[in-house]
């Protein structure tokens, strides 16, 4: 399964989840098989946008092959996208260590 997390840098599974979804500098990509592993950190090309940030960031996930987003809220209209996209959020604590974050897949979502 294919998970991406909203991430603040390029530290992969050392870094944190962002605050936010739409303007996080970078997301972090992962391939989960009940161990994570790390497939890349891509720059979000939404995160210097004014405006209409929600579509450019779901399109990346969907691009990439995302099934699951871990992240904390997500807005209503880029909500409704991941939805259109089949892509499924799991809600995780913004701050939390990416490795700490899908290590609580199983307890969050049942996979």
């Amino acid at each position: 399964m294919k998970l991406a997390l909203p991430t603040m840098g390029e530290e992969g599974l050392k870094d944190r989840v962002s605050e936010v979804f739409s303007k996080a500098p970078t997301f972090t990509i992962l391939e989960w098989d009940g161990l994570p592993h790390l497939i890349e950190v891509v720059d979000n090309p939404a995160a210097k946008m004014s405006q209409g940030v929600g579509p450019v960031a779901t399109k990346l996930l969907k691009d990439k092959g995302v099934e699951v987003l871990l992240c904390g809220a997500v807005g209503v209209g880029a909500s409704t996208i991941l939805s259109g996209f089949g892509i499924k959020h799991v809600k995780v604590e913004p701050g939390t260590r990416v490795s700490e974050a899908v290590a609580q897949i199983e307890v969050l979502w049942k996979v």
